[in-house]
């Protein structure tokens, strides 16, 4: 199974702020599954949905 990336953000935001995880909140208040995952490489949060399969 694999992902689909809605949006990307960078790791350094001030301090108090999360802007991916409020992103994700907003996109499962409107009913998708919506999770945060860190891309090390890029350094960067990644908001991710279930992809769907294709048969």
């Amino acid at each position: 199974m694999g992902a689909k990336v809605l949006e990307r953000f960078p790791a350094g935001s001030p301090r108090g702020s999360w802007p991916a995880e409020e992103y994700a909140a907003e996109r499962c208040a409107e009913g998708e599954p919506a999770t945060v995952v860190m891309d090390l490489k890029s350094d960067a949060f990644l908001v991710v949905v279930p992809a769907a399969d294709e048969d």
